[in-house]
């Protein structure tokens, strides 16, 4: 039965927990980035940590015994880990590379609100067409079928448990099961060409002899797929201004209809048709995306004057700096979040890349690059993250049956998760000095700072170019929902043969699962491949902690 009220994030007993967790993950993002260069999703060892607290014999922990507690807590660590290593510490590593001690502060206060801001955009966003609840948002889905299992137990607890156990005993074998377990959860046009652009990556040198990597294919067509893309989001707005004008329109002629009706059926003539009711958990998207164009503005401007750029450029210039780098935030944030919500896995890192090689060939000074790059490389891991837990908490709200309760729940999620990453800002302020004169630097901003230093090579504008046309028609055939482009980009940006082969693999068996049982086994599916997501995710947790220590000795 669900709660009348959802519990809130920022009281008593849940306020605590949500603290000591959001340490715990800050320290797990720091300590992993840093020793092995990964940031592992901790979103289920948060969910796990607030069931054990239920099971102690104490009546103040009575309380986590709630779904919607652990959902809180599990938002919490999940947003402290990728908030600060990727989001954080990532960012002020590239001007301490390039030996600019004085651009670290100035870096780290504009990414610091970035981040934030990234968190609040993607709360906005949620359950709108570009980002539905509905989608597979993997990770969130394991964590909700996790919390469920340990709530209620039976046979789907079982079925999860058989799912775990197969994603810890695969991925100690050496298999990425959470690409297994998204094969049986996204969309299977998107995860077909996600699953083929990883085997295009891993085998086209050594069957071919093309290393695409070199020639800039996958670069080049990341940006044609993202341009289209944002295209695609400006066409859904507008769709959605017209179905809303209409959909007003049917409600203002129930609304009269009603009230023209026999006396003493008030309490009926306020109620909104269904359409408004699901309407009214949805932000205005076109007002969104508009605070947030004009707030990385701003952050870009700031950024911009703190580090000094404005001594260094000539006006022009530092407009074009400004208003490209806003855009290649919020391009960076958009491409990432639909990458992890229809395969789990968001290519940060590259796309990072690819906004500093263009500002490379825009012209910039190096240290320009210097701040382009960790601003945008700063947008995307928070907000793909909140994704995943506010799709956790859909799910264990009941999909949005009850449309009020959902939408507070929603905000003390947001509320768990802002302050997770209010209190990593002073843990990465206070421990990035210690890490970084022991030579502990995230081994990415490494590949960033060398890419500044090597410069841009001859001709990379015109490859560019040329892989961008096909990954702009790839988008485009595929349409808004499938996001063919995009997908296909992503897998070609990742060098992991046996993921691509997870993927398909996963796909051909849930084909041949419908076929033979209908769909009275595709639930039955999902669970078990929620449950390989978490196992992978446990084991890769503790398996990273376990190297990390070994290193550290």
């Amino acid at each position: 039965m669900q709660a009348s009220t959802h519990p809130r994030a920022l009281a008593g007993g849940t306020l605590v927990l949500l603290a000591l967790l959001s340490v715990l993950g800050a320290i797990i993002g720091i300590q992993l980035l840093t020793s092995l260069g990964v940031t592992p999703n901790t979103s289920i060892i948060g969910a796990l940590i607030a069931m054990l607290l239920a099971r102690v014999p104490l009546s103040f922990l009575n309380r986590f015994r709630s779904v919607h507690e652990q959902n809180l807590a599990q938002s919490a660590i999940s947003s402290a880990t990728f908030g600060a290593a990727n989001s954080l510490l990532l960012p002020i590593a590239i001007p301490f590379l390039i030996g600019r001690n004085d651009l670290v502060v100035p870096m780290f206060i504009g990414v610091s609100l970035a981040m934030l801001l990234d968190g609040y955009l993607l709360y906005r966003m949620f359950d709108t067409r570009i980002f539905p609840a509905s989608g597979a948002w993997p990770p969130g889905t394991a964590a909700a079928e996790a919390i469920k299992a340990g709530d209620t137990g039976g046979k789907q607890a079982a079925l999860l448990a058989l799912g775990i156990g197969a994603g810890v005993a695969g991925s100690w074998l050496g298999v990425p099961m959470s690409a297994f377990g998204t094969a049986f959860l996204g969309n299977i046009w998107a995860l077909s060409m996600f699953g083929i652009g990883l085997l295009a990556r891993a085998y086209a040198q050594p069957l071919a002899g093309v290393d695409i990597n070199a020639v800039y294919l996958p670069h080049g067509l990341m940006i044609g797929a993202g341009l289209v893309a944002l295209l695609q989001v400006i066409g859904q707005m507008r769709q959605r201004r017209t179905a809303d004008a209409v959909t007003d329109t049917v409600a203002n002629t129930v609304s009269n209809t009603v009230s023209n009706t026999v006396a003493g059926t008030s309490a009926t003539t306020s109620a909104a048709p269904p359409e408004l009711a699901s309407r009214q958990i949805a932000y205005d998207l076109t007002k969104t995306l508009r605070f947030g164009a004009i707030a990385y503005i701003v952050l870009a401007a700031l950024i911009a004057l703190g580090s000094g750029l404005y001594a260094e450029m000539s006006p022009p210039m530092l407009a074009l700096f400004i208003v490209y780098a806003a855009f290649a935030a919020f391009v960076h944030e958009m491409i990432v979040g639909i990458a992890a919500m229809h395969s789990g896995w968001f290519p940060a890192f590259a796309v990072a890349l690819i906004t500093l090689l263009v500002g490379m060939l825009l012209g910039f000074p190096p240290i320009a690059l210097v701040m382009l790059c960790g601003f945008s490389a700063a947008t995307g891991p928070a907000f793909a993250d909140m994704g995943y837990d506010l799709r956790a908490g859909y799910m264990l709200r009941g999909n949005g049956a009850d449309p009020r309760f959902e939408l507070e729940g929603r905000r003390q999620q947001l509320a768990a998760g802002m302050l997770a990453f209010v209190i990593a800002i002073p843990m990465v302020y206070f421990s990035f000095g210690t890490y970084f004169a022991q030579g502990l630097i995230p081994p990415v901003a490494k590949v960033y700072v060398a890419t500044i230093k090597a410069g841009i090579a001859p001709g990379v504008a015109g490859k560019l170019l040329l892989w961008a046309i096909p990954g702009a028609l790839i988008q485009l055939a595929g349409g808004p929902r499938r996001q063919l482009g995009v997908l296909l980009s992503t897998g070609l940006l990742i060098l992991n043969a046996s993921a691509g082969w997870a993927v398909l693999v996963g796909i051909l068996l849930r084909l041949l699962i419908q076929r033979r049982w209908g769909e009275s086994a595709r639930n039955k599916a999902e669970v078990f491949a929620a449950g390989c997501i978490a196992g992978d995710a446990l084991y890769s947790f503790f398996n990273s902690m376990a190297r990390a220590n070994l290193k550290s000795r």
